[in-house]
């Protein structure tokens, strides 16, 4: 990887870094203790958003017909969703030992803290966890699949990769099969060196 682009990803790392104690800083001004994975709202916090809660007769009663007509079509996904997950995290938990790549952890991919909102109604919550489950997952693939495509064909595409994963960046470049062979050792011998940190982490 180039010192120039090495420094494009700090500054965006720092930029994201930013933009989460922006947004920790919002959190904490509606008075919400996020710690430990837990939420938990002040008593006159909680009853000013069950002030804002919409029953949950109203809120079919008024739902839009489009919203309705939706709604057969949406939960539907949750099946190959379901399937999806479980072939991932099969592959990754057979594969990745093999080939000396860290596994990824699913549990930092999904978080379902919305139901904790005192002015949602359960559907809403329900809505609310099928739309947590679904992006987690994609994020949790798109990790297993960086880290398969690390290993396996590390190399730069010709054309522009929209939201390309974190490893992309540091992959061979495109046409230069000169340095090709090294950066694919180099590749693999990182993701074995992360392998055997998170070991040693265990112990």
């Amino acid at each position: 990887m180039s010192p120039q682009i090495q420094e494009f990803l700090d500054r965006i790392q720092w930029i994201e870094l930013a933009i989460e104690q922006e947004a920790k800083a919002r959190r904490q001004h509606w008075q919400a203790d996020f710690e430990a994975h837990k939420v938990r709202f002040e008593k006159e916090v909680l009853a000013q958003q069950k002030r804002f809660k919409q029953g949950l007769l109203m809120y079919v009663l008024t739902a839009e017909w489009r919203h309705v007509l939706c709604v057969p079509f949406i939960y539907p996904v949750l099946v190959p969703m379901l399937l999806l997950d479980f072939f991932v995290s099969f592959y990754q938990w057979v594969c990745f030992p093999l080939l000396n790549i860290p596994r990824v952890r699913r549990s930092e991919f999904w978080v379902f803290d919305r139901s904790h909102l005192a002015y949602l109604n359960w559907l809403e919550k329900i809505n609310c966890a099928y739309c947590a489950y679904g992006n987690g997952l994609i994020a949790y693939c798109r990790e297993v699949f960086g880290l398969t495509e690390q290993y396996w064909c590390p190399i730069k595409h010709a054309q522009r990769i929209l939201q390309a994963h974190p490893h992309y960046h540091g992959f061979a470049d495109y046409g230069d099969a000169e340095h090709y062979r090294s950066e694919l050792s180099r590749l693999r011998a990182e993701l074995k060196a992360r392998q055997q940190q998170g070991e040693k982490h265990k112990d």
